[in-house]
């Protein structure tokens, strides 16, 4: 959400700072409904200012016998309270639009984002890692041999539909060691806190984090009003929404492994084949709220977490910051860490970084109370994936496949699989 006071300051920065992301000017719909709103309150005011006075005079009119000035008197009285109640519905009217107009508007990029109109204006930061040389033409991981018994998307189909898994044996378990991996050392080294929290959530949680009211159709609405995440940034970081908290409180630092849900809506056609894009998938999930002093550093902080993970499971990868054009609707600056596939011969996003300012935080009235007085502040928040699961195992069964089938796999994950370093050309844990 935008602060309307910044906006009525300078519309033109807003405006310039919407047309990098690609956006016509916003400001002048926004300054006239709020102009608008407004005067209604001005006119509301008025009109209680003139029934005060009026209520006041209705006594004396009546105490010195004037019966006219009485009745002219009472009349106005009513008329005003009448007035007063249609021009406060008109103020809430407009104040309930001009809501609805800022929370459809995105995040405004920070000055150092590049510009770009899509994906090809992203900025490459820096690689780790040298591609394997393979003797063989390297498969993608549902064609590995030792892979295949664990992955079965005909089941899957059956029982959901298309873009489903059904994974079984020592691919579920490889899946299982990676989210436990993930979270032992976020947990146990980078200073985040675990969180188990409900998948299921309200339609206001959902907006504080920015997901309603625009891109509903890329989530699923239960029968009763519960929407499933499509990440577990959306309860984490809706733990402070409403809250004022201390400055010392901060940083918060949160992760979760979660199930997560997206429709694909505006995915047709693309990544049909394998686990790439499914409806259902799991993540480890990073969340932070921090001072705005702090929020760039953290950002930081924490893209080094999620590459760490993938410098730890031997993973190629390559970091690039996002241009204005291919940016999330929440986010002012975004690093993506892309993961070598050797099925693909191509890098592919595993971790969005992404810091969002006070966006969500304006969204969720998070606010936070400054050690030395003073007014409240919103808090930063941040998120990244720290990594997504499912395209972890894709990047571990693809760099790790062998020409006859089987797959070795990394070495910090063997404590994981009871001290197994391989899938067999079977499928079997050897």
């Amino acid at each position: 959400m935008h602060d309307i006071r910044a906006i009525r300051e300078t519309p033109d920065a807003f405006d310039a700072a919407l047309a990098r992301r690609g956006l016509p000017a916003q400001s002048p719909a926004i300054l006239s409904l709020d102009e608008e709103r407004r005067a209604c309150i001005g006119r509301a005011e008025a009109a209680l200012a003139e029934r005060n006075a009026a209520s006041k005079d209705v006594g004396a009119a009546k105490a010195r016998g004037d019966e006219a000035e009485f009745e002219r008197l009472r009349a106005l009285v009513a008329e005003k309270k009448d007035e007063i109640a249609r021009l406060e519905e008109e103020a809430k009217a407009k104040d309930e639009a001009l809501r609805e107009l800022l929370a459809g508007i995105p995040n405004l990029p920070h000055d150092d984002v590049p510009d770009g109109a899509d994906e090809a204006g992203n900025v490459e930061v820096r690689r780790w890692g040298t591609p394997r040389e393979f003797g063989f033409k390297p498969k993608e991981h549902f064609e590995i041999a030792g892979v295949a018994p664990g992955m079965d998307f005909g089941t899957a189909a059956k029982l959901s539909g298309s873009r489903f898994v059904l994974m079984q044996g020592a691919v579920a378990r490889l899946h299982r060691a990676l989210s436990q991996f993930m979270l032992d050392v976020h947990t146990t080294e980078n200073g985040l806190t675990e969180v188990n929290g409900p998948v299921l959530v309200r339609a206001e949680t959902m907006y504080g984090t920015g997901q309603l009211p625009k891109f509903g159709e890329d989530s699923y609405e239960t029968t009763n009003g519960w929407w499933l995440i499509p990440t577990s940034e959306v309860s984490l970081t809706n733990i402070v929404a409403g809250e004022m908290l201390e400055e010392a409180d901060l940083p918060r630092r949160y992760t979760a492994h979660s199930l997560c849900f997206r429709s694909e809506a505006g995915s047709a056609g693309r990544d049909t084949a394998g686990m790439l894009r499914q409806h259902q998938f799991e993540k480890v999930e990073m969340v932070s709220i921090t001072h705005p002093d702090a929020s760039d550093d953290e950002q930081q902080r924490m893209l080094r977490c999620a590459e760490d993970i993938l410098e730890r499971l031997g993973l190629p990868y390559r970091t690039v910051v996002l241009c204005t054009g291919d940016m999330g609707f929440g986010a002012r600056r975004t690093f993506d860490i892309e993961v070598w596939l050797p099925g693909q011969d191509t890098y592919r996003e595993i971790s969005s970084v992404s810091t969002c300012g006070d966006f969500q935080a304006r969204r969720m009235n998070a606010r936070f109370r400054p050690e030395g007085g003073g007014k409240p502040e919103f808090v930063h928040t941040l998120n990244g994936s720290g990594l997504a699961v499912g395209r972890t195992l894709i990047a571990v069964l693809e760099n790790g496949q062998q020409e006859d089938g089987s797959v070795l796999l990394p070495q910090v994950l063997h404590p994981y699989m009871a001290g197994r370093t391989r899938i067999t050309p079977e499928g079997e844990l050897a």
